[in-house]
């Protein structure tokens, strides 16, 4: 593949991307897969996106695994797998409209309550109801559309976990779920050879972008750090809103 003009946007979209994900540990799909979906087809677009997600957990749990607690990864794993099933019934069943409005709109209120100075009980060590219930709606939100932060962040604030703490933790969590999201693109036959030149492509990007990450997540305290999670949040929110307003 010869480096374009298309190429060199994608690459930029992806380094963007992975900066962002690499500082705050999630979200990435919200630059990512808008802008990537401008330069190909979506069904290229997401799986492309994922299979970055995968590269860059693998790349962080082996900078960061002593900063992984992965009693919790773990539990947040296991429960977001009974909820996946559920949001991909709720994607197939339920009128699109109505689920992302509610989302939307839950997720925005609470994000918004939070950055009205409200903090959440801190949670001492891991709780089972709250890993359950973060872990379960995680799967749902990923399984319905491929927004799996929100829970996760919330249960990050409540363990008061560093800004490190939190990246690490979360892309040992992604590195499995977004495995297996790429596990079920190739069962239904999207890992096409078009997607994977535009993956390589992307991997010199991918690299430094991880490290730059790195280092603004290095420099945030958890104050500051939870206080622009809130903000991803009301994005992340705001564009569920928007998407239902518009396809609905």
């Amino acid at each position: 593949m010869i480096l374009t003009a298309n190429v060199a946007g994608i690459m930029a979209i992806v380094f963007s991307a992975t900066v962002f994900r690499s500082a705050f540990g999630f979200g990435e799909s919200l630059i990512a897969v808008p802008l990537l979906a401008l330069l190909m087809p979506l069904n290229i677009a997401v799986p492309l996106s994922v299979l970055i997600s995968v590269t860059i957990a693998a790349f962080v749990v082996v900078q960061d695994h002593k900063k992984i607690h992965f009693k919790s990864a773990a539990n947040l794993i296991i429960y977001a797998f009974i909820g996946i099933p559920i949001g991909l019934w709720l994607l197939t069943h339920v009128p699109e409209l109505g689920v992302k409005l509610g989302l939307g709109v839950l997720i925005v209120s609470f994000a918004i309550y939070l950055l009205s100075g409200t903090k959440l009980t801190e949670l001492t060590h891991d709780n089972r109801w709250w890993l359950f219930s973060c872990g379960l709606l995680s799967g749902i939100l990923g399984g319905a559309y491929g927004i799996n932060g929100p829970p996760l962040v919330i249960y990050g604030a409540k363990r008061r976990w560093s800004a490190q703490h939190f990246r690490a933790t979360l892309q040992a969590y992604f590195l499995v779920a977004s495995a297996v999201g790429v596990l079920g693109y190739w069962v239904n036959g999207l890992l096409s050879q078009l997607l994977f030149n535009y993956y390589l492509w992307s991997l010199p990007a991918v690299v430094p972008a991880v490290i730059v990450g790195r280092i603004v997540n290095s420099r945030l305290h958890s104050d500051k750090f939870f206080k622009y999670s809130y903000i991803i949040l009301v994005l992340l929110g705001a564009l569920l809103i928007v998407s239902a307003l518009t396809t609905g």
